[in-house]
């Protein structure tokens, strides 16, 4: 039993209060306290004191946990007359993960549902600070990213289009933090802030979260103010001029008031050298600030607004030509024909020379923030949270579209400023003793423009790449240069739903936890394209050829749609160290709008495509999570998702379709195995690892455009079905651990060496939603390390290194506007190397 002793903290008559600390007389940071048998806690702050508020009648027992120390139990039968002094016993056992996504506090191997928890300490140690390092650690995670705009977060390979984003359908991937959803997907490419977890659900998620979610979600928390004095700070250095720095300060201002205040900035030099500017580009330059001001007028109520802003300016995301795929096009239409009479050379054939030529700068201007306000409500046996959010994305890029140093298309612009307004109100707790569960409502509005229009433009090089025919006309001076199109839309959605899930506990080892979900969205466009520019002239043959590369499109639509979705979970649970579940589901992505121009056909824009059709989703999953012994963990879990109107974004050869469109496939399958495992050794030595196992198939796709080597052929669209999905490898993994020294006294306080070290890979996979031969990228596998001490109040010191082996590797493949044969790519970071100082300060 743990010692208790007279603490010296204030009391209360509502409340059990008291100090957690070890047995070394050091307070415990961030303990949970439950009252056993409920949803009712408090998390220790930074000098170990705790107070929770008294929510069932005497007596009842309190469980105590943390990181590395044996769970206690402390049986109350009256209110204390004292507070109590709470002494904790180290375990070299795991301890088990406190998770959230719920809406309620439990531990990840008690919830049914394939969850990944990652720590905010192993994201800052792993130097994962942004979403596409993190997928090193969780296999099951899929992040492509040309820009900030072009960016695919999935899970299990499914979630949202692969490759370039149109703005005209919804992620399938919900993304949170501290409850707030960030519809824009630019918000992954962005530092994390003061992350204190982030907790990865894979599967639909719609009857737990209020965006609706068919591949999973992400569930990320920042760090609380609180009402003891903190501080901390953080300075890497490393090789490409990188440096990052970090900063949080929290504390109280009144008794019931406290603040937050945290910061994050990034630098490093590019990795790509442009040999004619004689500048390295592709660096880093990101910024963000998070400020929180957190009230308790009562024990039973907490109040938080939050403000943040975030920025990237780079000149960064370029790509660089990785190679050249011969089309069915006609010789003089092949790409190495048509730079040849162009006298042009590429600056070398090996991508990873690393080496450009690029005439038209790189930027890529993102800037995320908003203002959001959480209050939490205990009422009952349970907690009524509202979160009401208001968040905007301004987008200023410029892009390199053809990828050489050619005059091709020397402009591509989509300057865009998105807002959304979000309102969540949902209660979760005990309903009785045997069933629990959340009840929630859900809107969020959308508002995105062009700011003011999107511009593509050619220059005097287009002719050639564009040239169709043997006419002399394409040769005609001037006739494409400075030849565009100014595009001015504006898209207005709502989304509404109504969602819940209940816990009913049939017997203590048998639960069944059904789910039910109304959607309801509507989709408002307004696309207006206009051609300017070139050649002024009244040659009718000559206006047809610039219609070849640019045309007028104007059109409207105005859609809505409404779905019943849900799920239904069988867990059984035979012992504490047992928990097996079962899960069958539907979800449903809403429909979609085309945002990126449509394509032609016979000289007559496709206008049918302007509306893509709802993704309709059945997901079965059966897994078994164990705790082997009190020092390990091994999960397996089997899951099988069929899509019907699968939306896709597809590339086409014409010029004027930017970013592609979307399309419908009739039926997607996606299918595999997961396993995860954690293991402790006494106190030194942790280990974990993952491995899945993912097929991905078009089971039906009759209608698809053809890769890019069939570009020119015969017929512009091929049946692909049977072709693997991209994104997806077919084996991933990921393995890590640390080693830790017994604590001792390093530059004056109490510290402990470590060395920890992870590795990724993954598996060959497609890079081109139209399987193509030429766009498949090899499988790769990367290390990563890092050694040196810590201290839990004080001083921090350590090495690191990622990619330590060197490893020349694409991230993904992506054909040239046009299709004349070329593809770039975005290449992996190479090895990197440095050194991190951290302090830390807890009263």
């Amino acid at each position: 039993m743990p010692i208790l002793l007279l603490a010296g903290t204030a009391f209360s008559q509502d409340a059990v209060v008291g100090v957690i600390k070890n047995g070394e007389g050091t307070s415990v940071v961030g303990a949970t306290v439950v009252i056993k048998g409920t949803n009712v806690h408090a998390i220790a702050d930074t000098s170990g004191r705790f107070s929770i508020p008294l929510r069932r009648a005497f007596p009842f027992t309190l469980l105590i946990s943390s990181l590395g120390y044996k769970l206690e139990e402390v049986k109350l039968t009256s209110l204390p007359t004292s507070p109590l002094a709470i002494t904790l016993s180290s375990d070299n056992s795991l301890s088990e993960v406190v998770i959230s996504s719920r809406r309620r506090l439990e531990t990840a191997q008690q919830v049914p549902i394939p969850i990944s928890v990652i720590s905010g300490s192993l994201v800052a140690d792993a130097g994962a600070f942004n979403v596409n390092r993190l997928k090193e650690i969780v296999p099951t995670v899929q992040l492509y990213s040309s820009n900030p705009r072009n960016t695919t977060l999935n899970i299990r390979g499914v979630g949202s289009t692969f490759g370039l984003t149109n703005d005209g359908i919804d992620p399938g991937v919900g993304f949170y933090v501290d409850g707030v959803y960030y519809a824009r997907p630019a918000a992954t490419t962005l530092d994390f802030i003061d992350i204190e977890q982030v907790e990865v659900l894979r599967g639909p998620q719609g009857t737990l979260f209020g965006k609706n979610t068919t591949a999973g979600a992400f569930n990320i928390t920042t760090r609380q103010p609180s009402f003891t004095p903190e501080a901390n700070f953080e300075v890497s250095y490393g090789n490409y001029g990188y440096i990052q720095a970090k900063a949080a300060v929290s504390g109280p201002l009144s008794k019931k008031f406290a603040a937050r205040v945290s910061f994050s900035g990034t630098q490093r030099d590019g990795t790509l050298y442009n040999v004619v500017t004689q500048k390295h580009i592709n660096d880093l330059n990101n910024l963000g600030l998070r400020g929180q001001l957190l009230y308790t007028p009562s024990d039973k109520v907490k109040i938080t607004l939050t403000a943040d802003n975030s920025e990237q300016h780079p000149e960064g995301y370029a790509q660089v030509v990785a190679g050249v795929a011969p089309t069915l096009r006609p010789a003089y239409r092949q790409f190495k024909q048509i730079i040849a009479d162009l006298n042009y050379k590429l600056p070398s054939e090996n991508p990873f020379d690393r080496l450009v030529d690029h005439n038209t700068p790189w930027r890529s201007g993102n800037e995320l923030g908003g203002v959001s306000l959480n209050v939490d409500a205990k009422i009952g046996g349970g907690t009524l949270t509202s979160t009401t959010a208001w968040r905007y994305w301004n987008w200023d890029p410029s892009n390199d579209r053809d990828f050489t140093g050619l005059a091709v298309l020397q402009l591509s612009q989509a300057t865009s400023k998105h807002k959304q307004w979000t309102q969540e109100v949902r209660y979760a707790g005990d309903l009785t003793s045997r069933l629990s569960g959340v009840i929630g409502v859900f809107g969020i509005w959308q508002d995105l423009k062009t700011d003011p229009a999107h511009i593509e433009e050619s220059g005097d090089a287009q002719w050639r790449f564009s040239q169709s025919s043997t006419s002399e006309l394409w040769a005609t001076p001037g006739l494409f240069d400075g030849y565009g199109i100014k595009t001015v839309s504006r898209l207005k959605t709502f989304g509404g739903a109504v969602f819940g899930q209940l816990d009913w506990a049939i017997t203590d080892q048998i639960h069944v936890l059904p789910g039910l979900r109304y959607n309801y969205d509507k989709k408002k466009v307004d696309y207006d394209r206009k051609t300017y520019g070139g050649l002024q002239t009244d040659d009718p043959d000559l206006i047809a050829l610039k219609n070849i590369v640019y045309t007028n499109q104007t059109f409207n639509a105005d859609v809505d749609e409404s779905n019943v979705s849900g799920q239904l979970t069988l867990a059984y649970k035979p012992t504490k160290a047992i928990n097996a579940f079962a899960t069958y589901s539907t979800s449903y992505k809403p429909i979609g709008v085309n945002l990126g121009g449509l394509p032609t056909s016979g000289g007559k824009v496709m206008t049918e495509l302007a509306r893509i059709n709802p993704e309709s989703v059945k997901h079965f999953e059966i897994g078994v999570k164990t705790s082997p012994g009190k020092n390990a963990t091994a999960n397996i879990v089997y899951h099988r998702t069929d899509i019907k109107d699968y939306q896709t974004q597809v590339q086409t050869a014409e010029v004027g379709v930017n970013r592609g469109y979307l399309a419908n496939a009739e039926k997607v399958r996606v299918q595999g195995v997961e396993l995860d495992a954690s293991l402790r050794i006494h106190s030194a030595v942790s280990l974990y690892g993952s491995l899945a196992y993912t097929d991905g198939k078009y089971v039906s796709f009759k209608n698809a455009p053809v890769p890019l080597e069939e570009t020119g052929g015969s017929a512009a669209f091929k049946d692909i079905s049977g072709g693997e999905l991209p994104g997806i490898s077919k084996w991933a993994g990921s393995i890590g651990g640390e080693i830790v020294s017994n604590p001792g006294i390093i530059l004056g306080q109490n510290a402990r060496f470590f060395v920890g070290a992870d590795a990724y890979f993954r598996s060959s996979f497609s890079s081109s939603p139209s399987p193509s031969k030429y766009l498949n990228i090899d499988g790769y596998t990367l290390f990563n390390a890092r050694a040196g001490f810590r201290a839990l109040n004080g001083l921090t010191v350590f090495v690191w290194g990622r990619n330590l082996l060197n490893k020349d590797y694409f991230e993904q493949l992506l054909p040239a506007a046009g299709n004349a044969g070329h593809y770039a790519a975005v290449l992996g970071d190479p090895r990197t190397y440095g050194v991190t100082i951290r302090y830390s300060y807890h009263q």
